[in-house]
């Protein structure tokens, strides 16, 4: 095996299940007003906040799955999930054939997780450190950490950041950094919610290239949301759409484009008449057209 490369993980298997899971939080309602401020004293009001609602699927060993959705869908909860970092209210969740909940430690040493608005990166420290750092933490052995700190080095191109204080990387910078602290432990499953938020062109290519090389060479399995399509389109081979807590698709992109129907842009230039007459002119124009996917 190239020293280039992070151990090689069988595609049989489940990596992810999750069966009848419902997560629900709870949000107490707060006035400023002097009255609101007696009423939530006398009377608190709480709201109930359905984030995710019997949602069920199961994702295979080496697979590259993109995780979608609007603001608010679900999406960072069921990262939160798998990861441990939240439980669910009801139904089950396994990771690699692990409970994230019981079994936190055995799951945290195959999983790696990057979030894209956080860090792992010491602010006040060089890169070196920070990795170093996370070899002794999570007792990574001499010989792994050398190997895949090599490989990372040479396929994120971040050699001449090592010695640069993280609180002076550029966001892309940071993002691979953190993505290859990330891989120093060798994850057979990782998860990305939105790796590629607010990168650059050049950045964003780094990113899914390598992404799509350790998926491809080195059977890493990984999960990935973000806004883009086009970008998850690139990187994955199934898309799980959620929306309003439930899974709204599960399937190939080409069938979630014969679903939706292929986009148009209309455009409308508004003389005289009024806007509703426009609208339902455009409304009767639309419904009269024929079906172009029948």
């Amino acid at each position: 095996m190239s020293k280039k490369e992070l151990t090689v993980i069988p595609l049989a298997g489940t990596a992810v299940s999750m069966q009848g899971v419902s997560k629900i939080f709870t949000q107490w309602q707060r006035e400023n007003t002097g009255r609101g401020l007696i009423k939530n004293l006398l009377h608190p009001q709480k709201k109930i906040i359905s984030a995710l609602d019997d949602v069920s699927f199961t994702i295979r060993r080496g697979e590259f799955v993109a995780y979608a959705g609007p603001n608010g869908a679900g999406k960072s909860t069921t990262m939160k999930l798998l990861s441990g970092m939240l439980q669910p209210t009801q139904g089950e969740v396994q990771v690699l054939g692990l409970s994230p909940d019981k079994d936190r430690i055995r799951v945290m040493k195959q999983l790696g997780v990057l979030f894209g608005n956080r860090t792992e990166l010491w602010w006040d420290h060089p890169v070196s450190q920070s990795f170093e750092w996370k070899r002794v933490v999570w007792d990574i052995s001499r010989d792994v950490y050398k190997r895949n700190l090599e490989m990372v080095i040479e396929l994120l191109d971040i050699g001449p950041l090592m010695k640069t204080f993280a609180r002076e990387l550029s966001l892309g910078q940071r993002m691979r950094a953190d993505l290859a602290m990330m891989l120093l432990h060798s994850p057979t499953l990782i998860l990305l919610d939105e790796p590629t938020l607010g990168l650059d062109v050049v950045a964003k290519r780094q990113m899914i290239d390598f992404l799509k090389k350790i998926n491809r060479e080195n059977g890493v399995t990984i999960v990935v949301t973000s806004h883009d399509m086009d970008d998850l389109e690139e990187m994955a081979r199934r898309i799980l759409m959620i929306s309003g807590g439930k899974v709204a698709y599960d399937g190939n992109f080409d069938g979630l484009r014969h679903i939706a129907g292929d986009l148009k842009t209309t455009t409308v230039t508004v003389t005289k008449a009024p806007i509703e007459q426009v609208v339902a002119k455009l409304y009767s124009e639309w419904r009269e057209a024929p079906d172009v996917n029948s």
